[in-house]
């Protein structure tokens, strides 16, 4: 067997990561015609990120000056496997083709959530499309310790908050609501969510989560170890305290994991939390988006991305 090739893959981000490029393949190379994320193979004693930027500078005459790490993704072409890490690319210098020869057939801006408008677009490269439109704050209600309608009022007003920009994912928590209490405010949730065009996971409970038509189920860490295939919703994630458990929601194929508590937070107060240090290590080599979890605020998402987060999930930092 041939060896893995090594990928540094660049998703570019503007209009406030509303927007992302991909770039299509130029005669002459395998997949010719493909449309792809932008980048290329790492040579020997080159770091990820020195790829990276070497190979937008080449490809597209621009220099990064900002970038993120994201996914990984290994997949196999009949030509060869590839090990691929995708970056997000947050700012650079220069003008895409224009400052330095453009070595791609042509690139094409598209919006995150929609579906893209060019085709074809590499195998390798779906599982990230679906990734991109996941939004990257996940608010968690606390119906519990506020009361339902103080939850909801808090809701409406950080969803208005949103409006011209991505909505947020809202993961339904208050398990130990009242079954019909805990009902009645999943439904008027998704109502005040899906105004704003927000997407609702309900937490373990799949039977609530289609009666109130959510758009997805969210998993314990409990629910995940005793879940043998994905559940049938559209977005389905998973609470994750492991490198291991993170490993399993890859494994599952589900859209996203929360990695925590990284800092100390009231909810668990007996737990110091893992740090920006092995969160990183523990999110490391993962297929899935994965949010950091665990004494969040919007000041601390910079961090939680420099340390290779898809976002942050807030329960009261919201």
């Amino acid at each position: 067997m041939s060896a893995v090739v090594r990928v540094a893959a660049a998703v570019m981000l503007r209009s406030d990561g509303r927007e992302f490029l991909l770039a299509q393949r130029p005669e002459g190379k395998v997949y010719a015609g493909y449309w792809e994320f932008p980048g290329g193979k790492v040579e020997a004693g080159e770091s990820m990120r020195d790829a990276l930027v070497r190979e937008l500078h080449e490809e597209m005459g621009i220099t990064v000056t900002a970038c993120t790490p994201w996914l990984t993704r290994r997949f196999t072409y009949p030509h060869a496997t590839v090990h691929l890490e995708f970056w997000r690319v947050t700012a650079w210098t220069g003008e895409i083709g224009i400052t330095g020869p453009l070595e791609h057939a042509a690139v094409d801006w598209q919006e995150k959530a929609k579906s893209p408008t060019v085709e074809p677009i590499l195998p390798a490269n779906g599982p990230i499309l679906k990734a991109l439109s996941l939004p990257e704050t996940m608010l968690i209600t606390h119906a519990e310790g506020d009361g339902t309608q103080a939850q909801l009022a808090r809701l409406a007003a950080r969803l208005k908050q949103h409006e011209g920009s991505l909505p947020p994912l809202i993961q339904l928590r208050d398990k130990q609501l009242p079954a019909n209490e805990r009902q009645a405010f999943a439904a008027a949730v998704v109502d005040l969510a899906h105004a704003h065009g927000a997407l609702v996971v309900i937490n373990d409970d799949a039977a609530l989560a289609r009666d109130c038509g959510a758009d997805g189920l969210h998993l314990s860490a409990g629910a995940l170890a005793a879940t043998q295939q994905r559940p049938d919703f559209a977005w389905v994630g998973a609470s994750c305290h492991t490198a291991g458990e993170v490993a399993r929601a890859g494994e599952l194929e589900l859209d996203y994991a929360l990695l925590g508590p990284v800092l100390p937070t009231p909810t668990h107060p007996e737990h110091p939390g893992i740090g920006w240090d092995e969160f990183a290590a523990r999110r490391a080599d993962n297929g899935i988006p994965v949010l950091a979890l665990g004494g969040m605020q919007e000041s601390l998402r910079a961090t939680a991305m420099a340390h290779g987060a898809h976002g942050i999930a807030l329960m009261r930092g919201w």
